[in-house]
């Protein structure tokens, strides 16, 4: 099931994506909640009842007429308000962050906290201009979780995890004496929510003997139509069941957390850039820039469509401070 929060009269709406057209929560059944939020505090009931009225749409039960046609609205993050953000290093790889360096020594993944209000759906990404100096952007798969746990195991995350998103994370790239200073300002996803049960059949085992499994998903990133990022999610170094025991280890994880897998192998022009430096030093390094279409597609997720836009701002921190 494709959840989908969209801007309605001023207020989130939640509706399920059904061949084009969006349902309202409301039409599908008049005790489901008519957000994302109340939706995953109350995911087992309200999966039950949706997926019951999407199978009424499906033979014509319920009509056509009581949806929204899909490029009609304004949408929104698949969850526009999460309660908390975490950034696993799910993946093996020479990158400005040390937490995936971790993922080759460390018994458990890394994670760090990121900024939970920043995250925003597709369309417009408003940059202000320091941002614009090396815009990065970094393909991440991205996890909601549906049910409040402490200290879960591996081998029972997955009852956890309540769908999957393409996650787009922006990252302003600094050049310092001192290295390489990285603000991860903001984060897109959408264009919706995917229920993990449309993924059964992709389950791969993990790496390395990790526990739990994986999922065997093309994904692709494309800068103003070119193909920049062609590789898989089954290619994790550590799984979600993992990332979910290292998180609520001595402590709660609720409904509505979301946590992210990490750049994917090469997933960010940062990476890209020194890829191609260590094989030419004559290589121009490649950034995001103003009026940029990106846009990010994971197998069965859809694709987040994101363009760079310059914010009306022109105030410039880096400049105020030499």
């Amino acid at each position: 099931m494709r959840l989908v929060s969209y801007l309605k009269e001023g207020h989130d709406q939640l509706a399920v994506f059904i061949d084009g057209y969006l349902y309202d929560m409301e039409k599908l059944h008049p005790d489901l909640p008519n957000n994302m939020s109340m939706f995953l505090n109350y995911w087992d009931e309200s999966l039950s009842m949706a997926m019951g009225g999407a199978i009424m749409v499906k033979e014509g039960k319920i009509s056509t007429n009581k949806g929204i046609a899909y490029d009609q609205v304004q949408l929104l993050a698949p969850v526009p308000f999460p309660a908390s953000f975490r950034v696993a290093a799910g993946y093996r790889q020479d990158a400005h962050d040390n937490l995936h360096l971790q993922t080759a020594v460390e018994p458990f993944p890394a994670f760090h906290f990121a900024n939970h209000h920043s995250i925003v759906g597709a369309g417009e990404v408003n940059c202000m201009p320091d941002h614009l100096n090396n815009l990065d952007a970094e393909m991440q798969l991205a996890i909601v979780i549906c049910k409040h746990g402490r200290n879960i195991r591996a081998a029972d995350a997955a009852e956890y995890i309540g769908g999957l998103m393409v996650m787009n994370a922006f990252n302003a790239i600094q050049q310092t004496k001192d290295g390489l200073l990285s603000n991860h300002f903001l984060a897109a996803t959408g264009p919706w929510l995917v229920t993990t049960d449309e993924f059964e059949l992709l389950q791969v085992p993990a790496k390395n003997n990790q526990e739990g499994y994986n999922w065997n998903l093309r994904m692709q990133c494309f800068v103003n139509a070119e193909q920049l990022l062609d590789c898989n999610a089954a290619d994790m170094d550590r799984s979600f069941a993992e990332m979910i025991e290292s998180a609520s280890y001595g402590v709660d994880l609720i409904p509505g957390d979301i946590i992210s897998s990490g750049v994917t192998m090469n997933g960010s022009f940062l990476s890209i850039n020194n890829q191609n430096k260590s094989i030419n030093s004559a290589y121009k390094e490649r950034w995001l820039k103003e009026t940029d279409i990106i846009e990010m597609e994971i197998e069965g997720l859809g694709r987040l469509n994101s363009q760079i836009a310059k914010d009306e701002d022109d105030f410039s921190i880096v400049s105020k401070n030499g």
